[in-house]
């Protein structure tokens, strides 16, 4: 691939940003935490604390920041609230950041 092609294909500005951004956020490990205990299923955030080991205000926080980023998405039943992967990308992108991590290199 020529230099000119690498500059013709180039992501915008904007994009380049919202990477960024996504990478930003994916780059706590609380949220890292978090979207581990959401890997295969839905939990409420009573739950998610559980898991993680921390208060719902913390938890809450770090819900909101997720779902600003598209990356988990709640569905009410009742008074409870249901935290799930936004879509099957974040798994994907989940998995193979933890696949990458663990090759014997």
């Amino acid at each position: 691939m020529s230099l000119e092609d690498i500059k013709k294909n180039m992501p915008s500005i904007k994009q380049i940003e919202d990477l960024s951004n996504l990478f930003k956020v994916l780059g706590d490990s609380t949220r890292s935490k978090i979207l581990y205990t959401l890997e295969d299923q839905e939990l409420n955030v009573t739950e998610i604390c559980e898991c993680v080991g921390m208060q719902k205000s913390a938890v809450s926080h770090q819900l909101r920041i997720l779902r600003d980023a598209k990356l988990v998405k709640a569905r009410k039943d009742g008074k409870e609230v249901y935290y799930s992967f936004d879509d099957d990308h974040i798994s994907t992108i989940f998995k193979y950041g933890l696949e990458h991590i663990s090759e014997d290199k």
